[in-house]
């Protein structure tokens, strides 16, 4: 199936969704990496507010490169989504919706999708000029200190990724290598 999405995301919505379905994402989206995921839990861990509200959103795992003259935003390609995965349950727990990134997730982190119905995309890694033409806006939201892997909002319009793990658990890795396995 193939949806266009507008952020936030809804529990509705979210429950529609299966792994493999084409999607295009409209609104704003938050980019952190490794470092700021983990400013996040920190600050979630010591009971402060985070900066931004939460529930319903999508954050991209992304550093992006900075932007050449009269651009947003530079190349913008997805990371690899491990790396989030020791921060990502409290994060969902929190209430947030979708992920987008690259590679496998943790089982922990699958089981707290199911738990709370949240779904993983998977953006086209190499292809990070292409995605950062997706992106109509970007400003740094928190922890400018850390360059490219600060909190940001961006805005993206027709942002194409794909449902890699739903919130059912079904696993595109899972079931593509199934379907073209030789017996």
């Amino acid at each position: 199936m193939r949806y266009t999405l507008n952020t936030p995301l809804s529990k509705d919505i979210l429950k529609k969704l299966r792994a493999g379905d084409e999607v295009r994402i409209n609104g704003v989206v938050y980019t952190a990496r490794d470092a700021a995921h983990k400013c996040l839990v920190e600050m979630l861990q010591q009971k402060e507010k985070l900066p931004f509200d939460i529930k319903g959103q999508v954050i991209y795992y992304v550093g992006p490169c900075p932007a050449k003259p009269g651009k947003v935003i530079g190349s913008a390609g997805p990371t690899t989504s491990g790396r989030m995965d020791i921060y990502t349950p409290l994060l969902i727990g929190e209430g947030l919706a979708g992920m987008i990134g690259k590679g496998l997730r943790s089982k922990e982190v699958v089981e707290f999708m199911m738990k709370h119905g949240a779904v993983y995309f998977g953006a086209i890694g190499g292809a990070g000029a292409l995605m950062a033409k997706h992106i109509v806006y970007q400003e740094i939201v928190a922890f400018p200190e850390l360059g490219p892997e600060a909190l940001r909002k961006i805005e993206v319009v027709d942002f194409p990724v794909f449902v890699v793990i739903d919130s059912y658990g079904n696993n595109l890795y899972e079931i593509g290598r199934k379907r073209y396995k030789v017996m």
